[in-house]
């Protein structure tokens, strides 16, 4: 293993009807199932005036810190080596109509001081990194269709730069009348969640004796499908072992019909931003299922043709340290 490789070194979930990793594989629709208590998780203290988008990225960020091995009562390494990057396309909507529904009604007047700077875009990865002391570069992505894969992204950029020796990366969404509206979707038929990874140069995991899950491969943004395919799967090149789909593509691609696609919004509900977070989480499930030895690559792609881009990211399992 190439000591400038990046790795996931955990994953952390906060998925109603989802108990660990092994569960993102799942194939009932998680419709119907008890939604996340942050309070239950994490204790009421320091949740109150906090958004549910924050309230659910601080679940999944405990849990994945934990995983990682780099939370326990306190962190385990510097803070300053820990960078914060945050997927959400509509996490904090619901503050903001709010805060506009008292404007209207009541005037300035109706704005709570204690709320209203939930209405900030970036609170959930502000929110993250003040909760656990993680001072380093820290990013707030809404990006559309493809803003969860663009989140990875940016991490893994920012890792090779050496700004970081770690980046804790989350995909957070939630379900409510405002987003429900918006998107003209019923009760149940969206992500009202949080997903983390921990993403790490392999000489930082190294170094404190952690070892990978996965490696994350060569990463593409085209405006289509297909030319993103071209990308990451030329003609004539080896194909993935399976392929994590954009929301309701099965169908009408190059890739050979035999290579399984799963389309997580089916289980989990419409994912938006937090999607390609939840999707790199599955391929690191789907591995762990595979055995040590599979040997064999994992695509996640988020967006289509109709959405602003395509982005996909190639996977593949960790090897033995160098």
């Amino acid at each position: 293993m190439s000591a400038s490789e990046i790795l996931v070194t955990g994953v952390g979930i906060a998925l109603p009807g989802v108990d660990g990793p092994a569960d993102l594989l799942r194939t009932g629709s998680t419709a119907g199932e008890p939604e996340v208590d942050p309070a239950a998780l994490l204790g009421k203290r320091g949740l109150r005036y906090k958004d549910r988008a924050s309230r659910l990225a601080l679940c999944a960020a405990a849990d994945g810190l934990r995983a990682a091995g780099l939370l326990t009562d306190a962190l385990t390494v510097p803070g300053s080596t820990v960078g914060v990057a945050v997927s959400s396309n509509l996490g904090n909507l619901d503050t903001v109509c709010e805060v506009a529904d008292g404007i209207k009604e009541l005037g300035v007047d109706g704005i709570s001081p204690m709320g209203l700077p939930n209405a900030s875009s970036n609170v959930v990865a502000s929110t993250v990194a003040i909760r656990y002391g993680l001072r380093g570069p820290n990013l707030m992505v809404c990006n559309g269709a493809t803003s969860g894969l663009d989140a990875v992204y940016w991490a893994a950029s920012s890792l090779a730069a050496g700004r970081a020796e770690r980046f804790l990366v989350i995909g957070v969404e939630t379900d409510n009348r405002y987003v429900r509206g918006l998107l003209g979707l019923p009760t149940g038929q969206l992500l009202d969640g949080a997903v983390a990874l921990v993403v790490e140069r392999a000489d930082a995991a190294a170094a404190r004796g952690a070892a990978g899950s996965a490696v994350l491969g060569r990463y593409a943004r085209e405006g289509g499908i297909d030319q993103c395919l071209d990308r990451l799967v030329p003609e004539g090149g080896a194909v993935p072992a399976t392929w994590f789909v954009p929301e309701g593509h099965r169908t009408g691609d190059r890739l050979p019909a035999e290579v399984p696609r799963t389309d997580l919004s089916e289980v989990f509900g419409r994912a938006s931003g937090a999607l390609g977070v939840l999707q790199v989480a599955a391929a690191v499930s789907w591995f762990a299922a595979s055995g040590p030895d599979a040997g064999e690559r994992a695509l996640v792609m988020s967006g289509t043709g109709q959405d602003d881009a395509v982005a996909g990211l190639l996977l593949a399992p960790a090897g033995p340290a160098a």
